[in-house]
């Protein structure tokens, strides 16, 4: 439900935003829609593979492995073991997310997938290397690495509240 209404209140945002940009008649509005169609056909192929793959991701994956190292009773270890395993995942939401869905679907605990998507989300080692690193001072990096470490934790024993 709170899904529904999250989704209807984006919906009048972006109405609203489309009358603005039509209001001022200067293209504006035509640009945003050609731009948003443009970037739905980008998307659309990668989220079906995305999706697709992580039924195929989850027969794959040993659900005894998975269940131990990620499962609900893999506890403080588990989560610990998840937010290096995100922190190590290349690539964007339809890679994590799917590993994610796959892993949860195998039998892997809620906290450890929120674990997982957290790190994946803080401390994605890629990003770090090709991004951080070369543009921002070392220090910084550190600094936020620091500052993000208890995160994921926090986010696993959200969701274990949640349950």
């Amino acid at each position: 439900m709170i899904i529904l209404a999250f989704s209807a209140l984006l919906y009048v945002i972006v109405g609203i935003l489309l009358l603005a940009a039509m209001r001022r008649r200067d293209g504006t509005a035509r640009n945003a829609v050609l731009f948003t169609v443009k970037d739905f056909l980008n998307l659309l192929p990668r989220l079906a593979v995305g999706v697709v793959g992580s039924g195929y991701l989850a027969r794959v994956l040993p659900q005894d492995t998975v269940t131990a190292l990620l499962g609900p009773d893999s506890g403080v270890m588990g989560i610990a073991i998840a937010s290096v395993a995100g922190a190590l995942t290349p690539g964007g939401p339809v890679v994590g997310f799917a590993l994610g869905s796959a892993a949860l679907k195998a039998g892997a605990g809620l906290p450890q997938i929120m674990a997982f998507v957290t790190g994946w989300s803080l401390y994605t080692l890629n990003r770090m290397l090709v991004w951080e690193i070369p543009f921002m001072p070392l220090w910084f990096v550190r600094l936020r690495m620091v500052v993000s470490l208890p995160f994921p934790f926090l986010a696993a024993w959200l969701a274990s509240l949640a349950m």
